[in-house]
């Protein structure tokens, strides 16, 4: 199994754990595409919806294409509209029928092969349509905050790493610019938007078992790093603070 597919087997705790976007990241993308009601989006990968109904909410229509069965099945249950369309399979193979003002992913475009993902968003859209991919980088790892030295201790102790990760900055976002540069896009442009997210130690070991390299982890080993954890985390209070960072990259296909 790839781990993009163990997603498709905890859809119950991915919507009850994995954070949302914020408002503006959506009202950036209405903005920057000139979304008009009952215009076209499609979404790549959506998941449980996190950002399906924020979409929904700009008025348009909706043709998520999800590689689950089963979270395509759970996004139906979550919208029951008529402006949604929920096509189960993998992007790179789904043909639509009417190009769109939107193409957008939400923390899954990184799972789709490059330079064909970027090319196949490129046909997808109309002239003059709009391609927006986001994504959420979470950061735990911030040695000043007592919750982010406990969560490192366990990390060091499970899973060692040399040094701790640095925190998402503006210059990540060159790759992503210039592959939709290269795929013939203009306009190209990224923004950042950040928050910080308070959660409980239930809330926190519940968000590790949403991620893909964690599910992987051998049984035990996972169930020690998870106990761990809760004990570090309960020792100080039983919260964790999670400095997050959403970079939003924008792009247009050139009108005819």
């Amino acid at each position: 199994m790839e781990l993009r597919e163990i997603f498709n087997r905890e859809e119950e705790s991915y919507d009850r754990y994995r954070p949302g976007y914020p408002a503006e990241v959506f009202a950036a993308i209405r903005a920057y595409g000139h979304l008009m009601p009952g215009d076209l989006a499609v979404e790549i990968g959506p998941g449980t919806g996190l950002a399906t109904g924020p979409v929904l909410d700009l008025g348009c229509r909706v043709t998520a294409v999800e590689l689950g069965d089963r979270l395509a099945a759970f996004l139906r249950r979550k919208y029951p509209t008529q402006r949604l369309q929920v096509v189960q399979g993998d992007f790179m193979n789904w043909t639509g029928e009417e190009p769109a003002a939107l193409v957008y992913s939400a923390t899954a475009f990184h799972w789709l092969p490059a330079p064909e993902s970027y090319q196949k968003v490129f046909d997808a859209l109309r002239p003059g349509g709009t391609v927006a991919i986001f994504r959420n980088h979470p950061y735990p790892a911030r040695m000043e905050d007592e919750s982010n030295r406990a969560n490192e201790r366990v990390y060091q102790k499970y899973r060692p790493r040399a040094a701790c990760p640095p925190e998402f900055s503006a210059a990540d976002c060159a790759p992503t610019l210039d592959a939709l540069r290269e795929a013939g896009f203009r306009d190209v442009e990224a923004r950042l938007f950040h928050r910080v997210r308070r959660l409980t130690t239930e809330q926190y070991i519940g968000l590790l078992g949403t991620y893909s390299d964690h599910r992987a982890l051998p049984g035990p080993l996972r169930q020690a790093f998870e106990a761990e954890m809760a004990r570090e985390l309960d020792a100080i209070g039983g919260e964790i603070r999670i400095y997050d960072t959403i970079d939003l990259c924008l792009a247009r296909r050139p009108e005819l």
